[in-house]
């Protein structure tokens, strides 16, 4: 990753290939109506070799798709607001939080383009949280009062101190790309899953038994998703680095699939007709 300053442009820069470009939903500010994301989302991205470009909040099919076109993997972010419980059957708690439907909306028409893409998705807190409910799965709406012996899950500022222990699974790729069975996490969610959603499986858990990861484990897949943010602190902690460096390896993987550029063969027909000991 590059962990020099946005601010210092003196430095050599080494040439790389061309960056995958990764969409990124944005969030509603309701009070002033405009869209908006914190920076370090997209600078998590960048430093580890993505280009990221930010999706609005039009939850219309045909500007998702040509969205989608020019994407190579999606990162599905955090938000303040929760999950209408009418999209997985549930009525709504006393303690739920703000629904905003537009967000809500717009990231189920991108996770559509995303399974009928194979992209690769990388999910965070609320991101993880919508996508279970894609895929059918469930959510405790509000964890202080609908479970028992739980831990402390807002931990308030600072935003990037990590506060509580998760336990990683065996041969999970998150324990992979820990290098361990544990892990030291931030926490900034009051909302946690409940039934896990079709074709994925939980590869994390805090010490109250609560979902803190979950991971597609078909071949072929990248679909991952954390509860706790990965993009606060991930310039000094190695298993974020090495989450969006995954990542962001995956969705070059996914070009590499879907072909090349017609550019790219063009060179290559050329070399291939060139004499062998040119």
């Amino acid at each position: 990753m590059n962990y020099d300053s946005y601010a210092d442009d003196t430095k050599p820069q080494l040439a790389r290939p061309a960056r995958p470009r990764i969409g990124i939903t944005t969030r509603l500010e309701l009070e002033s109506d405009r869209f908006y994301l914190s920076r370090h989302y997209s600078e998590a991205v960048e430093a580890a070799g993505g280009v990221p470009l930010h999706i609005s909040l039009i939850p219309r099919r045909d500007y998702i798709s040509a969205v989608m076109d020019g994407l190579d993997g999606v990162l599905l972010p955090g938000s303040d607001s929760d999950v209408d419980p009418a999209r997985y059957g549930a009525e709504p708690h006393p303690n739920l939080g703000t629904v905003v439907p537009v967000k809500d909306e717009t990231d189920f028409l991108v996770l559509e383009e995303v399974e009928k893409r194979a992209l690769p998705l990388f999910a965070i807190c609320f991101g993880m949280q919508v996508l279970n409910v894609f895929r059918g799965g469930t959510l405790i709406q509000d964890i202080a009062s609908q479970t028992s012996n739980a831990i402390k899950h807002e931990q308030g500022a600072p935003r990037d101190r990590p506060s509580h222990n998760v336990r990683l699974a065996k041969e999970s790729l998150l324990s992979s790309l820990a290098q361990d069975e544990k892990a030291f996490v931030n926490s900034h969610h009051h909302q946690a899953i409940d039934k896990v959603g079709r074709d994925l499986i939980a590869t994390a858990w805090a010490s109250d038994g609560l979902i803190e990861a979950i991971e597609d484990p078909r071949p072929d897949s990248f679909v991952v998703g954390v509860q706790w943010h990965p993009e606060l602190g991930w310039q000094v902690d190695r298993l974020s680095q090495a989450l969006f460096n995954h990542f962001i390896a995956a969705t070059k993987e996914y070009v590499n699939r879907a072909g090349k550029t017609s550019v790219e063969m063009e060179t290559e027909s050329v070399a291939e007709g060139a004499p062998a000991n040119a």
